[in-house]
């Protein structure tokens, strides 16, 4: 799915075949789970390829390298330059784009002290979750935002979110609703979480969540659309039977839900304000235009 005897990546400066792309075994990151990245998408617009919101994506890149104390020095014009080569050289429109920043050998639990850059692509026409999703609430939790940096992308999170989507998997659910330490709703195992009631959506305020750029897009949206939308704490009792819920992402795009816990969303979702944020958002990334 991911590569073949033709793909290119970029790996610490330099364009090769992914199969001749290699990992340093005593690096933090295979180690530790000391690294950071990305998830970015390419659309295939009337315009061309275009990446949709690299300089947002970049930004929180280097953010996140900054947060957990390991050099970065790439900037962010230098990253979408080269990630729009890599595309070119893979013959990629529709894409989903890795950027992945990882440590230098270091055995010790101390901050990284030089960082490789990896840069990879695969054609991706469509989001990695499907419509109509059946979520349960998760027994596992978002990690602490006082023990983790949560609002960095750090490889090493993501254990968490394993454990959660495979909980709800081997339970016959499709994904995975995970709650913060004081019980309040936060987000999927790899997504942002909106729900609807009478018209205006509610997403869970910042603090345990990671406050995605496809969230973001959604405010955008909103405010475009004159749908009221509110941040705010809540428990997934408030959640359950609403009119309608979605889950959103870089690779999930807008992905609508069909159930919380067994209980229905209620509303046809053509009818819904959150069926006009995904069509609108359908739009935006093939258009680059409301």
């Amino acid at each position: 799915m991911y590569y073949n005897d033709k793909t290119i990546v970029y790996f610490d400066g330099n364009f090769l075949k992914a199969e001749e792309a290699g990992m340093n075994l005593y690096g933090q990151s295979l180690h530790y789970g000391y690294s950071v990245f990305e998830g970015i998408k390419s659309y295939n617009t009337e315009y061309g390829t275009k990446i949709f919101k690299a300089e947002e994506h970049y930004e929180r890149l280097k953010r996140s390298a900054e947060l957990m104390y390991i050099p970065f020095d790439y900037s962010v014009s230098e990253l979408t330059d080269l990630t729009y080569e890599l595309l070119e050289r893979n013959g990629f429109k529709d894409a989903y784009i890795r950027p992945l920043v990882t440590c230098s050998p270091n055995m010790s639990l101390s901050k990284g002290q030089k960082s490789y850059l990896s840069l990879l692509a695969w054609e991706w026409s469509n989001g990695y979750l499907a419509d109509k999703m059946k979520i349960m609430t998760s027994g596992f939790q978002r990690p602490n935002p006082n023990a983790f940096k949560v609002e960095a992308k750090v490889g090493g999170h993501y254990v968490n979110s394993i454990l959660a989507c495979q909980d709800a998997k081997d339970k016959g659910y499709d994904e995975a609703l995970l709650l913060d330490e004081n019980g309040n709703v936060a987000e999927s195992s790899g997504a942002n979480i909106f729900y609807e009631k009478g018209g205006t959506l509610f997403t869970p305020a910042k603090g345990s969540i990671l406050p995605g750029i496809t969230r973001q897009t959604v405010f955008e949206i909103c405010s475009e659309l004159n749908i009221p939308v509110k941040e705010t704490f809540f428990k997934p009792e408030e959640m359950r039977g609403a009119d309608a819920a979605f889950f959103c992402g870089t690779a999930a795009e807008i992905v609508a839900l069909d159930s919380l816990d067994d209980v229905p969303f209620t509303k046809n979702w053509e009818d819904t304000a959150s069926g006009k944020v995904q069509q609108a958002y359908q739009k935006l990334v093939r258009v680059l235009s409301l």
